[in-house]
This record gives structure tokens, C-alpha cells and sequence, in this order.
């Protein structure tokens, strides 16, 4: 029939119309901002920067490589690279950022900089609400307001988080696995070359030499 899916169509929205003022679900939406949805766990806006523990300059996992830098669409991502270095989770030497900076009025969101960074050191947030009165200072976010802790990350992204934590076990336990390995190795090479030594100074010591008089 001609005009049957417009009818369709009304009928289903009048459905949603007057059933919302009896079934909370037909809501389409809420009194924001004092009733918010609940995001869901995909949700992305802004990158934020991740520590593991309690300091955000010491556990900060940024070694200031500069992919993202680099990678980033519209240039808004500053850093600026330590001349010193510090131990990272596996206890490698790493850089760290001095300046980490990203422009909030320029960020178009994309991802880019979480997926090409290696050190799972960046990553989306949910938080949206980013406006503010300061068109100077405000849109400008240093290292200081991107650190966030890794349990934010495991409360805002679980199912990611624990994906990562996972990994980076794993890393750790080959690390230190690697680093027993060779320590063994060490320990097992001063043995060998310390055995001759030892022999020599049991006791064994060599007969004198005889004395020839010539006649």
C-alpha cells in the first residue's frame, strides 16, 4: 500500500511519544547536565597520558620517543625530551618527557597517538566536557593535567586495560627471566675460570726442581 512505511513510521513514534510518560525506557533523552547517560566502555574524546603507582613523574610511561608526535594529524602534540634517563617497568633505561603538551582547541580526536605509541603510555578518555572560559591557557593541556593513574584506566576502559596489563606481565616476566638467565650465566663463567685457581691452592703444590752439579 502506498504510504505504508510513513504510517509505520508514525505509529512508531507515537508508540515512543506517549508511552515515555509511563515507561522510563521510551526515553530518548535526559535533563543533562543533572542526568547523564551512562557512556559506553568504546567511548573516546581526548588522550590522556598513564602512570603506573602513586608518582606521576616517576611512573609516567611516556620515554618521550615522539611517534605521536610525529603522527599526529593536526600538530597538536608538543614534547620536548629529557637529557637524563630513568629505569621503566622492565628496569631498561628510558627518556622521559620534560614538556608533554597537547592542544585541546586543535586535538580532533582521531586515536592516532594511541594506536602507533609502543609503550602503552597514551591513551582515550571519556570525559567530553572540556570547554572552558580561559581560550589561552585553558585549551592548553600540559603533562601535569594528561598524567591520570593506571587504576582511572582500568575503571573508565576495563576490558582494554586488562588486556594491556596483561601484556605488560608478560614483558616483565620475560625481562627478568632474561635477566636471570644471563646472571646464571655469569656466575656459572667465574666458576670455570676460578677452578684452575682453587686447584693449585689445595695443597697440590709442584715437586722442587733438582739441583744438576756438573762433574
Amino acid at each position: 500500500m502506498l504510504g505504508e512505511g510513513i504510517i509505520q513510521g508514525l505509529v512508531e513514534t507515537a508508540r515512543n511519544f506517549f508511552g515515555s510518560y509511563v515507561e522510563k525506557d521510551r526515553l530518548t533523552t535526559v535533563q543533562y547536565p543533572e542526568e547523564r547517560h551512562t557512556l559506553p566502555e568504546a567511548s573516546r574524546n581526548f588522550p590522556f597520558l598513564l602512570y603506573d603507582g602513586t608518582d606521576p613523574e616517576a611512573g609516567l610511561r611516556c620515554v618521550a620517543c615522539q611517534i605521536c608526535e610525529k603522527e599526529c594529524p593536526p600538530r597538536c602534540i608538543h614534547i620536548e625530551k629529557s637529557k637524563d634517563k630513568k629505569p621503566d617497568f622492565v628496569g631498561k633505561q628510558q627518556a622521559y618527557p620534560v614538556v608533554f603538551d597537547i592542544d585541546v582547541a586543535v586535538c580532533m580526536s582521531c586515536q592516532i597517538c594511541v594506536e602507533v605509541c609502543p609503550f602503552d603510555a597514551i591513551r582515550m578518555d571519556k570525559e567530553f566536557e572540556l570547554s572552558t572560559s580561559n581560550r589561552f591557557g585553558g585549551l592548553l593541556w600540559t603533562k601535569k593535567e594528561l598524567a591520570k593513574p593506571n587504576e582511572y584506566y582500568r575503571k573508565i576502559h576495563p576490558v582494554e586495560a586488562a588486556e594491556t596489563d596483561e601484556r605488560r606481565e608478560q614483558e616483565l616476566a620475560a625481562a627478568q627471566a632474561k635477566a636471570a638467565a644471563a646472571e646464571a650465566a655469569r656466575a656459572a663463567q667465574t666458576s670455570a675460570s676460578a677452578t684452575p685457581g682453587e686447584a693449585s691452592g689445595n695443597g697440590a703444590s709442584a715437586p722442587p726442581a733438582k739441583t744438576v752439579v756438573p762433574q
